[in-house]
């Protein structure tokens, strides 16, 4: 059975209290991609009861946040899979006009800052109950933070929603442990992995780091980039210290933002788990006959580890998921793909195997203790850490496995990989690419210039063209026609124009996949570089494109780089809006005919 999202649901199952209440920015879709359904399903196993309120209108008379009255332990709320700024608003603040996690792409279903928005209401409505807040947008600005659509500093979340506990980071561990100390009435404030604002704060400093405060940041961007540098440090060590940020300017009170130290990561044992839970693997039924972009494009993939020690400046997934890699047992991978082949529109072909990064699985430090002194952020650049166990042999096993089992036609790798980690010579390559690639092979080297990639903590441009030639060897031994396809990045801080003309010059003839016009989202260090105009570990002054017209001068050099495959007719190159008007004019005169 589904988790019940109405007050009928809730009769049918003779329940007369819900333990927790949980409201979500996106659809209730029953799978372990999507957290509201991972945590409603995790507390369910736990003994608890809970509902879940999808995607809730606030702008009526607010009955989606009466209906099931207050919640016995507390109110869970997340935005969603995704910060509500980038899934309302593109990275030139321009508002979309739909949105993947609603039925049918209708956007409006959500407002900005859901994390924000439903808490205020519910605390209006339930000034007794507690609300813990959590997903990507909460544990992501669980600090001050920069927000790219208000182009400002703003408090942590724990401080400025109003919640009473912010749970960072993936929210098992953390969610259960709270249901069981607000339960047996104990403290929860000692909760790992969770962050709350304290009133006139005079806890404990003996074991904690005391950050500049919110007001030293807004008035000092110096102070704001030595924030991000100890809190970034202290996400990539194994063991991370309390951190404790002041705040003396809250709308509620002066005080401090206390950010407890995470879990450990992961076993394979608790991430089996996770993924054993009695999900019903297809979105809720209230959404029959309607499509949801999000669920048919991982519905027959397959999700095998979580972390990244990639460290990619523009990334935040080792802030939230962690940097170390926790990965599934073999079992319980194939477990999953025998379930998506025995759903009805399974027709052979699993989509994605693989994580943040595809080729992480089971990999990671040698000697654990030599990790337990490291904060580097990434294991892979400068240069690859000689602790760094990266090899694919047990990833090799798993495909192959994978591909024996009954009603799999094609097992392809839709995740990115790391090209910076491959062994030629260990058969992980020529497998991928003859077996597990669907004919585009998709790659990010996000730029081509070492002043560039250096600041992205990318690996270099040669290295790609090394990883290019082995490809063609392989497609040419194999006589498979297929092409790689790179992602890059434009307007990155530190990127010029004259930088993206020589990348321009670089990839002609390149097949380019997307082009991803950089957007700041919080907690990485781009976004603090974007903010500060400099690098927060070196202090280097960068130029940074924060213009419209800078953004776009950037992005055009890759449609000036395509319209140059035609002419014409007094032999000048077409400029991309010619080449567009074309081709709106041919599809125009076949209309008419």
């Amino acid at each position: 059975m589904f988790l019940p999202t109405s007050i009928k649901e809730v009769k049918a199952l003779g329940w007369e209290w819900i333990d927790v209440i949980l409201f979500t920015g996106d659809a209730y879709i029953d799978h372990p991609s999507f957290g509201a359904a991972v945590i409603g399903r995790t507390l369910e196993a736990a003994g608890y009861r809970v509902a879940i309120v999808p995607q809730p209108n606030w702008r009526d008379d607010l009955r989606d946040f009466k209906k099931f009255g207050a919640p016995r332990l507390f109110f869970g709320v997340t935005a969603g899979a995704m910060d509500s700024t980038v899934m309302h608003y593109t990275p030139t603040r321009r508002l979309r006009s739909d949105d993947a996690y609603t039925p049918d792409n209708r956007h409006g279903a959500r407002p900005d800052y859901p994390t924000v928005v439903y808490t205020k209401i519910l605390k209006e409505l339930y000034p007794d109950s507690l609300v813990v807040i959590g997903g990507i947008e909460a544990s992501l600005r669980r600090f001050t933070h920069y927000d790219y659509l208000q182009d400002k500093l703003l408090p942590s979340f724990a401080a400025h929603t109003g919640a009473d506990i912010l749970s960072y980071g993936m929210g098992e561990k953390t969610v259960v442990e709270l249901a069981r100390r607000i339960e047996d009435g104990e403290n929860w404030q000692n909760t790992p992995q969770i962050a709350y604002f304290e009133p006139n704060f005079k806890g404990d400093t003996r074991e904690a780091i005391i950050l500049h405060s919110f007001e030293e940041c807004l008035a000092d961007a110096k102070k704001f980039a030595e924030n991000f540098v100890e809190i970034e440090r202290q996400s990539n060590r194994v063991e991370p210290r309390k951190l404790i940020e002041p705040i003396n300017n809250c709308q509620f009170n002066s005080g401090a933002v206390v950010v407890n130290p995470s879990y450990p990561t992961f076993t394979t044992e608790e991430c089996d788990e996770t993924y054993a839970l009695p999900y019903m693997r297809q979105p809720a039924p209230r959404y029959r006959g309607k499509a949801i972009s999000a669920w048919d494009m991982i519905k027959h993939s397959v999700n095998i580890h979580r972390g990244c020690y990639g460290g990619c400046s523009f990334c935040a997934i080792s802030m939230h998921q962690g940097k170390y890699i926790a990965s599934r047992s073999e079992s319980s991978v194939l477990t999953e793909i025998e379930a998506i082949v025995k759903s009805e529109d399974f027709r052979g072909t699993i989509s994605d195997i693989g994580g943040p990064s595809a080729n992480m699985w089971q990999t990671g430090g040698k000697d654990r203790e030599k990790c337990k002194k490291c904060s580097r952020p990434s294991c892979l650049t400068p240069k690859i850490c000689p602790n760094l166990d990266i090899s694919h042999q047990k990833l090799l096993k798993l495909y192959e496995r994978a591909e024996r089992v009954t009603g799999i036609k094609h097992l392809f790798v839709g995740s990115g990989v790391r090209y910076d980690m491959l062994d030629y010579d260990d058969g992980y390559f020529e497998r991928l690419i003859t077996r597990h690639t669907s004919g585009r092979f998709k790659v990010a080297p996000e730029h081509t210039e070492n002043s560039v990639v250096r600041l992205m903590r990318k690996p270099t441009w040669e290295l790609y063209e090394q990883m290019q030639s082995r490809f063609e060897q392989v497609c040419r031994k194999h006589n498979k026609p297929y092409v790689i396809v790179p992602y890059f990045i434009s307007s990155h801080p530190g990127c010029t124009e004259q930088d993206m003309r020589r990348l321009k010059d670089k990839t002609i003839g390149v097949r380019t996949n997307q082009v991803q016009d950089f957007t700041p989202t919080p907690m990485t260090l781009s976004s603090t570089m974007y903010y500060c105009d400099f690098d927060p570990y070196s202090g280097e002054k960068l130029y940074i494109a924060k213009s419209k017209a800078e953004k776009d001068k950037q992005k055009s050099y890759f449609f000036e780089k395509q319209s140059q495959k035609g002419d014409n007719k007094n032999g000048q190159k077409r400029s991309y809006k010619q080449s567009y008007q074309q081709s709106i004019n041919k599809r125009a005169d076949k209309k008419r005919r």
